[in-house]
């Protein structure tokens, strides 16, 4: 797979199946180079065998919800000005009719029990900013006050001046009558020329104030719509959540769940008896205890959270799980050894995996005795899956195209470190017999994983002549809480060193791979834990330091999560912070180092790579540093496809430099 091959990579949203089962909807999304951004459209598949069809033909159109009755489908589309907004069409295809125009666009929605409205957040700016005013420009904006201890987010940008709230609307007939624009026509002085509408109904606004909701969860009979609330904070950053239930006639709201639980929630579900459920993590006595947080199912039971699933050996908390009810049970995905599998938990606690093996499942949905899932394999980047009787059946084959472009299958294996403890990781090997040079790759988070899903980030390395190890040391997730806490306090140390140990029990099992020639580079928390093993060894002929989270002091200053996360991995007295700070060894550094990062990067701010290169230089380290303009700490993910096609342009070309294929 070579860098331009990133437009083979075809992602498969969350499903939605029809209440009787007969068929699903799905998004599948792909970065487009022409295009410069992500492409996508719903897709239909009528089931148990039926030949998958696009639905819409929009630009990036994503999140389907099929009505109660299946017979229409709400999804998220850009408007004229490149809002997302609520569209909706016929289950069966036809014209989408547009439901919502939001100054800002819409963030989460679902559809009332009886199918007559949407419940959506969307964040409401502050008059005078973002446009409200026509040809105000953002530098000519009025000066923002800051009061509490957070004040921006990564992709996003200011939050205090834009809070998301909760809003209803009735949700239009997918046949009704569309809108046309008005022409021009002469008017008695002071007669208003007629409004062009471009949606039927007014939606109503339902909370106020200057807390932002997430989440949009009807109850069972309708009648109210839960949300969770999020109050900056004045003083210190508390994770804590609440859980309200507003009134979905707008008279007034109530407390499902306070931060007295001692709970930060990641996903509410409603099953059809009424019974609320979460996936959440408990946040310690000081509310900010999120290392590892051990996501867990939980059941409200009159108020008060009862948890179902073990916190410590199991991870529910993977970037984009969720709940389906089925039933008294309900469907939830467990992270483990770099697969997500598919689980079912009944109400005793009780678990029944529903789907495990070589996968990652991203979504689900469950109607009619009837399950389909989207989840990633080792040769696809996103596939639909039906699972009914105990029978698995592939529904969709997106991941032809990047098989076509060439992959090569990573070799798993676990090796034993210097302290006798279990490293589990991959190494991707070109084909021929070597000897090929050996880049060692690290992870973000750190509570994050690698995974068996095709990635882009080893293949091209490979189809480059690189050998590429990666694995999951201490601090990961999926090897349970006690694996991902161990670096609490503690970076740089167990950590460092698995990967090292990682890295010579994969030298040592393959005689194809030169030990001689060894590169290392990682982002975000890779970026850190590279720049701590450069200033601790001299093995590597150069390294790649990409959005790296570089200096604890002024992180906490300038990171949009820099109220909390250094305190909880590094500490907050001076002595602990400088003993795990890669800004206070880069004089330590000799290896030739290249420093990746995004101009607009709220996570790991712009900083921590300029006073890091600039330290390098000075230093007299020979060092670079590319910055992409407009983009934030996601590049390598979902930043736009041409300068992530640039950015492997940017990372061959020094490795073409300073570690030769031969």
């Amino acid at each position: 797979m070579r860098a331009g091959d990133i437009e083979t990579l075809t992602s498969v949203g969350r499903p939605d199946i029809a209440p009787d089962g007969s068929f699903a909807v799905f998004a599948a999304s792909r970065p487009d180079l022409t295009a410069n951004r992500p492409v996508g459209q719903l897709w239909r598949v009528d089931l148990p065998d039926g030949t998958p069809r696009r639905l819409t033909r929009g630009i990036a159109d994503s999140s389907p919800r099929l009505s109660p009755d299946g017979r229409a489908v709400a999804f998220v589309r850009g408007d004229a000005k490149g809002r997302g907004q609520i569209f909706v069409v016929d289950a069966g295809g036809g014209e989408p009719v547009q439901a919502t125009d939001a100054p800002a666009g819409v963030g989460g929605f679902a559809w009332s029990p009886d199918g007559e409205q949407f419940a959506f957040t969307a964040r409401v700016p502050e008059h005078g900013r973002y446009g409200t005013v026509e040809r105000l420009e953002a530098a000519a904006e009025a000066p923002r006050r800051i009061t509490g201890v957070r004040w921006h987010a990564d992709g996003l940008g200011y939050l205090g001046d834009r809070p998301a709230h909760l809003f209803v609307i009735a949700a239009p007939p997918t046949d009704a009558e569309p809108f046309y624009e008005p022409a021009p026509v002469a008017l008695a002085d002071g007669e208003p020329q007629p409004e062009h509408r471009v949606v039927a109904a007014t939606a109503r606004q339902l909370t106020d104030g200057t807390a932002s909701h997430a989440g949009v969860v009807f109850s069972a009979d309708g009648t109210e719509i839960l949300t969770v609330p999020d109050d900056i904070e004045l003083s210190r950053r508390d994770l804590r959540d609440r859980v309200i239930a507003v009134r979905a006639d707008g008279s007034g709201c109530r407390d499902v769940l306070t931060a007295d639980a001692g709970i930060g929630v990641y996903e509410i579900a409603v099953a059809d008896d009424g019974a609320v459920l979460m996936l959440g993590y408990e946040t310690g006595p000081d509310g900010i205890d999120f290392v590892a947080p051990g996501v867990a199912l939980w059941l409200l039971e009159a108020g008060e959270p009862r948890r179902l699933t073990d916190a410590e050996t199991m991870d529910l908390g993977e970037v984009g799980s969720h709940l389906t009810p089925l039933g008294e049970d309900v469907l939830v995905q467990n992270r483990a050894h770099g697969r997500v599998h598919l689980l079912r938990v009944d109400r005793s606690g009780r678990v029944a995996e529903v789907m495990g093996g070589d996968i990652e499942v991203g979504g689900h949905a469950a109607a009619a005795d009837r399950i389909v899932v989207s989840a990633a394999l080792p040769d696809s980047f996103g596939e639909l899956f039906l699972i009914e009787s105990e029978q698995q059946t592939q529904l969709t084959a997106f991941g032809g195209a990047a098989a076509a472009a060439g992959i090569v299958a990573p070799r798993e294996l676990t090796v034993a470190g210097r302290d006798g403890y279990a490293v589990h990781g991959w190494v991707a090997t070109p084909e021929g017999e070597g000897p090929f040079p050996v880049i060692l790759q690290i992870h973000g988070g750190p509570y994050a994983s690698y995974g068996i899903h095709l990635f882009d980030e080893t293949q091209v390395l490979v189809d480059a002549g690189y050998a590429v190890a990666y694995c999951n040391p201490r601090g990961s997730a999926g090897y349970g809480r006690a694996h991902g806490r161990s670096i609490r306090r503690a970076m740089g140390t167990v950590d460092f060193h698995d990967v090292i140990d990682f890295l010579d029990g994969v030298l040592e099992s393959d005689t194809r791979l030169d030990a001689s020639r060894v590169g290392v580079m990682g982002g975000s928390y890779g970026g850190y834990l590279t720049a701590w093993i450069i200033a601790h060894e001299r093995r590597f002929s150069g390294a790649i330091v990409e959005r790296g989270f570089l200096d604890p002091v002024s992180f906490q200053g300038t990171s949009d999560i820099g109220s909390f996360f250094g305190d909880e991995y590094v500490g907050v007295e001076s002595e602990s912070m400088q003993a795990q700070s890669p800004m206070a060894v880069v004089g330590r550094v000799r290896t030739p180092t290249l420093v990746l990062h995004s101009e607009q990067d709220h996570r790991c701010p712009l900083e921590q790579a300029t006073r890091y290169y600039s330290a390098l230089k000075r230093a007299g380290v020979e060092a670079e540093l590319v910055v992409f303009p407009g983009e934030g700490h996601e590049l390598s993910r979902s930043g736009r496809p041409r300068h992530r096609v640039q950015r492997f342009e940017v990372i061959l070309d020094w490795w073409r430099r300073h570690l030769p294929v031969d």
